[in-house]
């Protein structure tokens, strides 16, 4: 079946029987209380789901499989004189959940270099659509012409036996993000570059072939690629394109349909577009402050301003998080190395000192450290791509090795169709009353 595939489906099996003599042990134990507020405030805080790629806590931050940030840029094999870590090591992580050697990665490498073609249909049916529709509505389109491509969907239609259900997803995922780069890379080219399309380099990493057919040979960029993939690619099970991806995928959705379900998720302006919106709120704050370097204190009135006026400072808060964003650190700290001196990247350092103590006195922020998105985007500047509407693409492209590592999982787990229970306004007043139970009373 392939070196990867046979260390997953070993994985699997022995992870599966330990789920099943810990159902049959302990399931009926009662894991938290759900709150009322929790039912109506999108779930915050309820156990609800398992995923196993990647844990959130809310003091330091996202680990896969048990390793942070940091260490994960340390340990993870490395391109040929580069130092950050490869996403093909991250995904290996996440997929087998073992650190990988220089040869596993290399091998991933390759597998994804020979799955790596994408059928003209598929440009085709993005060129199909108006040359101003949105990077992301593009990128969704092209995973849903792919999907004529999936293993999976074929297979069930032929009859295939639930137990190999895990196979034809694996499969299906690793042909997707095989060839995610390609689409992605003609959609900026399509939409920004007169469609002047550049051809992969097969001699070349996963990001760095990304960074390549984009059309930025530069180090610096190919280093930045390998990192913001690395460091967007999971956070664990709930947010909402992870959890759309899953919940769409527990119907028995092949993986493009699942995947693109995600997307369309991350593509909103509180998930992954906020990277979006941080750069062009300041390129605004810039364009009414008349200067490309803004002081502390004007950015300070800024803010200030923004929020008088009911508006959120984007980039600022978390869900889970408490305290500043470990990927927020990773860029900073990749912003020092390769451009300290960066106008735009620089106002991003000082917005971060003036903006939590603001945050903080307002009293009712848990949260008023920086998250991923405040950053990204002034790094993506910085190294010359300058074309905000499509940095959610560039989030998409990395979200898959999590999300689809995830549904490998999902499948050979045998995990059942997600359907929650779900109350109706009036049935909780008469609970409150004593006149009715909700389920679980």
């Amino acid at each position: 079946m392939g070196v990867i595939k046979d260390r997953f489906k070993a994985k699997a099996d022995q992870l599966g029987v330990e789920i099943k003599d810990l159902l049959k042990e302990h399931g009926n134990k009662v894991i938290g209380e759900v709150q009322l507020s929790q039912i109506y405030q999108g779930m915050r805080g309820m156990t609800g789901l398992v995923s196993e790629t990647s844990l959130l806590d809310a003091q330091e931050g996202i680990r896969f499989r048990g390793y942070s940030i940091p260490e994960l840029r340390e340990k993870l094999p490395k391109a040929p004189g580069g130092s950050e870590p490869l996403p093909e090591g991250l995904f290996y992580l996440m997929l087998i959940g073992e650190l990988p050697t220089e040869e596993d990665v290399q091998h991933v490498t390759a597998v994804l270099q020979r799955r790596s073609h994408v059928p003209n249909h598929v440009f085709h049916t993005i060129e199909a659509l108006p040359l101003s529709t949105h990077p992301m509505t593009q990128f969704v389109v092209g995973v849903m012409a792919l999907q004529t491509e999936s293993q999976f969907s074929k297979k069930y239609a032929q009859g295939m036996n639930k137990k190999d259900y895990w196979e034809a997803v694996f499969d299906d995922s690793m042909d997707l993000i095989a060839r995610l780069p390609r689409v992605a890379a003609y959609i900026y080219r399509r939409k920004y570059k007169f469609g002047e399309h550049i051809q992969p380099n097969g001699l070349l990493d996963w990001a760095g072939n990304f960074a390549h057919m984009l059309g930025f040979e530069d180090d610096t960029f190919k280093e930045l690629m390998r990192m913001y993939m690395t460091i967007h690619a999971d956070h664990e099970g709930g947010n909402v394109s992870a959890h759309t991806t899953h919940l769409v995928g527990s119907a028995l959705a092949d993986p493009y349909l699942s995947f693109a379900a995600g997307m369309n998720g991350l593509a909103g302006p509180l998930h992954g577009l906020a990277n979006q919106e941080v750069v062009k709120w300041i390129f605004e704050m810039q364009a009414e402050l008349n200067t490309d370097s803004p002081s502390k204190e004007q950015i300070e009135e800024y803010v200030k301003k923004t929020l008088t006026s009911g508006k959120v400072v984007p980039g600022y808060g978390h869900a889970v998080l408490r305290k500043t964003d470990p990927r927020f650190t990773a860029q900073m700290e990749f912003g020092k190395k390769h451009m300290p001196d960066d106008k735009l990247v620089n106002t991003v350092w000082n917005i971060y000192e003036v903006v939590p103590p603001i945050l903080q006195s307002l009293g009712k922020i848990k949260n008023p450290w920086p998250n991923v998105d405040a950053h990204s985007g002034s790094l993506l500047v910085g190294v010359g791509m300058k074309e905000y509407e499509y940095y959610t693409v560039l989030f998409g492209v990395s979200r898959a090795l999590g999300v689809l590592a995830s549904l490998c999982w999902d499948r050979a787990l045998g995990f059942a169709i997600e359907r929650p229970k779900s109350v109706t306004t009036d049935l909780v007043k008469k609970w409150l009353k004593g006149e009715e139970q909700i389920w679980g009373e």
